[in-house]
């Protein structure tokens, strides 16, 4: 997780990237370990707060998706 500094605001801090280290991407461009499509993936770190938990909310989706 990303340390709040004078630079970086809590809000931002919080929402730390959801990499789980198993990367490999299916036939739709979606890491199997995290779930994030990769335009997601590549966009982590110039998303603000509120598209990083819009980005969470979809992971989750998929992972319910996948589970079925």
């Amino acid at each position: 997780m990303i340390k709040p500094t004078p630079e970086v605001p809590i809000e931002q801090a919080i929402v730390s990237s959801p990499c789980i280290g198993n990367c490999c991407l299916d036939p739709d461009d979606i890491c199997l370990g995290c779930q994030r499509h990769i335009d997601e993936i590549t966009g982590w770190h110039h998303a603000d707060v509120t598209e990083r938990r819009a980005i969470l909310l979809r992971c989750q989706e998929r992972c319910k998706l996948r589970a079925r």
